[in-house]
């Protein structure tokens, strides 16, 4: 098979959790771009029709479904809404979550809840009936979930003091593991992505204190940027990376590696 053969996805169908804007509007890009449907999911349409838009005028065939997956029946139910939709789903794109600035010993508990429910719980629910309803019964798929470098070790507290996020992206990561090692018989991989530090919405906060220090602790000193996760993303989602299943990929700018 030809490389560019590998990379092609097209005649693929792709759900992107988050995908109205920041990273997850980059990944739908990028599967876009190589030719895959994209199913773009959030919780306000109004984000979800610009980015659909954005997406169209590159050419892209893009969908919306609106939905809070805090609300894990709904999580359940969503892959059943892409078949009605587009009649497959090949590629699972984890991206949606959430974070909450508090140290170990001062987080609320309510909070520790929320971002539990929606950076794990909710990828979990979603995950499970996605691979049941689609990827299982059509053996073969492609899950994709976002984790993050501060799911990998611990952060400094000065830096980003983010307690139950990091919990969560680290259970991410181990998630990822164990549906690789279930679901390989099925022809399904699944693999994570742990971005380092990108501007986004998300990621302001930290930013606006935290700039000096991210750049100091980054080998390449910079930030991500627009284009810096779209090689990875096709990769995973692609027959390029059919040897490949329970890795996690840190795109960070080296900063793990010191």
């Amino acid at each position: 098979m030809k490389t560019s053969e590998l990379f092609s996805l097209r005649d693929r169908v792709a759900l992107i959790t988050g995908g109205s804007r920041g990273l997850g509007l980059q990944i739908a890009e990028a599967l876009g771009e190589m030719g895959a449907r994209v199913v773009l999911t959030a919780r306000k349409q109004n984000e979800l029709d610009e980015a659909a838009a954005h997406l169209t005028s590159l050419g892209i065939d893009a969908v919306t479904l609106a939905c809070d997956l805090q609300n894990l029946q709904v999580a359940q139910s969503l892959p059943e809404r892409v078949l009605e939709r587009c009649k497959r789903l090949d590629i699972l794109v984890n991206n949606a979550g959430a974070t909450w600035g508090a140290s170990a010993d001062t987080h609320p508990l309510d909070a520790w809840h929320k971002i539990i429910n929606l950076n794990l719980n909710a990828v979990f629910a979603l995950t499970q009936a996605a691979a049941q309803q689609a990827m299982i019964p059509a053996q073969r798929g492609r899950i994709i979930n976002i984790a993050s470098i501060a799911g990998l070790r611990g952060t400094d507290p000065t830096f980003m003091a983010t307690v139950a996020y990091n919990t969560s992206k680290a259970g991410i990561v181990n998630f990822t593991r164990q549906i690789a090692v279930e679901w390989a018989r099925h022809g399904i991989t699944a693999n994570a992505i742990a971005p380092g530090v990108f501007p986004t919405k998300m990621t302001r906060g930290t930013l606006d204190k935290s700039s000096q220090f991210i750049l100091d602790h980054t080998p390449l000193r910079r930030f991500g940027g627009e284009d810096d996760l779209k090689g990875v993303a096709v990769l995973l989602a692609s027959d390029a990376s059919s040897y490949i299943t329970g890795q996690t990929i840190a795109v960070d700018g080296g900063m793990t590696a010191l």
